[in-house]
């Protein structure tokens, strides 16, 4: 990762994927995405596997607004997450992550994300296989919570994971059985940047510019990474932006709510090409959710279509937005 990429778009499972990020990039202000996860066991996927979650692939791993997109894995296996990022690379990511941050039990159970900070040696063991196995261009990194149960392990886990020759790492400012609860514990980020030289990037609980401020301020970290606030607020890393290129006292501009409805149709259009008919109303109604903290007209719009099932209804009411 380059010191311009200072703020990053995170991986989310099941909220945050190709299409949202397309939507997102497209504000501005994001300098850098990463992935859902592509979960690694006992083989080697076919090449359809690392384009169905990162299309952009197909697009010099970049989405159309020309972010460049890393593409995580996740698993337990050195050799075989090795195996796998090899022939990741052969498909020309703009990096490779590996996920030792995911809190899904289910995940867990299996020996996936966050369960794995339990094991530095392990942690270090796969950081160190995917980077031999990846030619020396590529950017190998990481990202970590604080620990499964308890963030005893936190440095170790950092130590082990620098070691092993990753180019960064994020850390996701609470533990596994934290959840996605507030507060992110900023300060052990702080802590962790004395024990480790390489880039470290902040993520968690940053929900506006004034989070994204005193995040850098506690963590000492100028580069941040962000999910759940750019999905509620999708002008937020621009407003970073500004805030960091400006010379006067002038504030960020806001993405209007016009802009958003826009935003919306795009990802409408979007996820009509890649969700079943059932599943597409909930989707739009997931990032309505997620805006609602921010645009009291999301409110307004995630009431009339609270009930809505039917693509068609969907389509005629959006049509109806974007003339008003």
């Amino acid at each position: 990762m380059t010191l311009g990429a200072r703020v990053l778009l995170a991986p989310m499972e099941g909220l945050l994927d190709h299409t949202l990020r397309d939507m997102l990039t497209r504000v501005g202000g994001v300098d850098l995405c990463v992935s859902e996860f592509i979960r690694v066991t006992n083989t080697v996927l076919p090449r359809r596997a690392f384009i169905r979650v990162a299309p952009e692939l197909l697009n010099q791993s970049r989405t159309v607004a020309g972010v460049p997109v890393r593409v995580q894995l996740l698993g337990s296996d050195p050799d075989y997450l090795a195996a796998n990022a090899a022939a990741l690379a052969q498909l020309g990511p703009a990096g490779i992550d590996l996920n030792f941050g995911c809190p899904a039990k289910t995940v867990n159970q299996h020996r996936g994300g966050a369960v794995l900070l339990d094991e530095p040696e392990l942690v270090g063991q796969i950081v160190a296989a995917v980077r031999r196995a990846v030619p020396a261009h590529i950017p190998v990194s990481a990202k970590m919570r604080l620990g499964y149960n308890d963030d005893s392990r936190a440095e170790a886990c950092a130590l082990a994971i620098e070691a092993a020759g990753a180019s960064d790492l994020v850390v996701h400012a609470r533990t596994k059985a934290h959840g996605y609860r507030p507060p992110a514990y900023w300060d052990r980020i702080a802590d962790l940047r004395q024990h480790v030289r390489m880039p470290m990037v902040a993520n968690g609980e940053i929900w506006t510019l004034s989070d994204a401020l005193r995040c850098r301020e506690v963590t000492g970290c100028e580069r941040l990474m962000i999910g759940r606030g750019m999905v509620a607020d999708p002008g937020l890393a621009l407003a970073i932006a500004q805030h960091d290129a400006r010379s006067s006292g002038a504030v960020p501009s806001a993405v209007s709510w016009r802009q958003i409805v826009g935003l919306m149709r795009l990802f409408w259009q979007g996820i009509a090409l890649r969700v079943a008919p059932r599943h597409r109303a909930g989707r739009l109604k997931q990032w309505l959710n997620y805006l609602r903290r921010v645009y009291p007209e999301a409110q307004e719009a995630f009431d009339q279509l609270r009930l809505l099932h039917d693509p068609s209804k969907i389509d005629q009411w959006l049509a109806v937005q974007a003339v008003e």
